[in-house]
């Protein structure tokens, strides 16, 4: 039978004859045109290894892809309306991105005062009268105390305070922030710096029992009150000028753009999810796509692609399939969390299932080895992008080392 041509993307495939074919399934969140260029990009890849490939593409993502078919009815409104609104207390009131800052950093409002220092303020903290202290020994002295007193003061919170006080106490920019500031202003600033410690650490934890906000606050009162703070304690929540500002003005910006970023990223997500809870759709394309297809058969798969590729396979005997490649793949992770909707752990691939090679990239926080679960049934191979993560997710089809481990192992 005459062979036929058709252009897909910018490459083409060929139908009829006996060649190898490879299946090339794309990951999460691709849509056109991206599928197109990304295929473009494989077949020139795998094609320039090796003559007499046919590559046949599997896109999903439109069909199959979730999307927003309410046109984002489940978006909340924007801060603006938020804020108006009844149902929203306190947000008008609302210093959460100011502590969002300092859980990523505890000593970042430390720094900001340090930084604010004048050289006159330096010059006048270092010509004290004789036999009077530094503004900031008197704070440390009181950090020692909180820390020999253990975590109890911050016991709603978690655990932590004894070892944030004692760092805190000794901290090299504590002088430089102590001169800057009222002396009044001082104890606050500590006491929001021990407080975002102890619920960093919690997060960092995965802790269960995250404080709420009303909690956080008493207890960065009590702290300050502690370290010396007049009375009735320091202003609720976060204040630092530099801090709100920065802070909020980021986060009001992405608030604005929740629908945009919602948008752009609910395919990735949504994919996985709707996968997981409504799959046989993609994987019945699948099944007849690899059906139809005349031995040898390789399937190349992206992330997603991979678990697609493994579900089906291991669901489905297809003979004619000889090789599994898969990329940047969560299916081994999703087997051994028992997450993996076609085989649940431990229970061994089938024997029908193909060789598979499983190609992993260290900076891919989303790459996943299989060896270990599948002793004998997979080769785990890593590959670097030198990208950081996210990119190095993104980066295997522009590798040429991926393309080398492809064609050295195709049927």
């Amino acid at each position: 039978m005459a062979s036929r041509r058709r252009s897909y993307g910018g490459f083409h495939q060929e139908h009829g004859g006996h060649m190898t074919a490879v299946v090339f399934i794309h990951g999460t969140g691709v849509r056109e045109p991206g599928f197109s260029a990304l295929a473009g990009r494989f077949s020139v890849g795998v094609t320039g290894l090796r003559d007499g490939l046919r590559v046949v593409p599997y896109y999903w993502g439109g069909e199959h892809g979730a999307t927003l078919a309410a046109d984002g009815a489940s978006l909340p409104p924007v801060s603006g309306a938020a804020r108006r609104g009844p149902s929203v207390p306190g947000a008008g009131d609302d210093d959460t991105e100011a502590w969002a800052a300092l859980y990523a950093d505890p000593y970042a409002e430390l720094a900001l005062a340090a930084g604010t220092g004048t050289a006159a303020g330096a010059a006048s903290a270092a010509e004290l009268p004789p036999g009077s202290l530094p503004p900031d020994q008197h704070l440390r002295t009181r950090l020692a105390d909180l820390a020999a007193q253990g975590d109890a003061p911050a016991a709603d919170l978690g655990p932590g305070l004894a070892r944030a006080a004692a760092g805190l106490a000794a901290h090299p920019l504590l002088g430089a922030a102590a001169a800057a500031l009222a002396p009044q202003d001082l104890p606050g600033l500590a006491a929001r710096c021990l407080t975002a410690q102890v619920v960093a650490q919690v997060l960092d934890d995965d802790l269960p029992l995250v404080p709420a906000g009303a909690t956080r606050d008493a207890v960065t009162d009590r702290l300050a009150r502690a370290l010396g703070a007049p009375a009735p304690g320091t202003e609720r929540g976060v204040r630092s000028l530099a801090l709100r500002v920065a802070g909020s003005a980021a986060s009001r910006a992405v608030v604005r753009r929740r629908r945009a970023l919602t948008e752009a990223a609910h395919p990735a997500a949504g994919d996985v999810l709707r996968y997981l809870s409504r799959g046989e759709a993609v994987r019945a394309g699948l099944r007849t796509l690899l059906a139809g297809l005349a031995p040898p058969v390789a399937v190349v798969a992206h992330s997603l692609g991979g678990i697609i590729a493994l579900d089906t396979l291991v669901l489905t005997p297809l003979p004619q399939v000889r090789l599994l490649v898969t990329a940047g793949s969560q299916a081994p992770f999703l087997y051994e969390s028992g997450s993996l909707p076609s085989l649940e752990h431990p229970a061994p691939l089938p024997a029908h299932f193909p060789d598979w090679l499983n190609l992993y990239d260290p900076r891919d926080l989303l790459s996943y080895l299989g060896a270990g679960l599948f002793p004998g049934r997979v080769t785990d191979v890593a590959v670097d992008s030198r990208q950081p993560f996210p990119a190095a997710h993104s980066a295997y089809w522009t590798n040429p080392a991926v393309y080398r481990h492809i064609v050295d192992r195709l049927p």
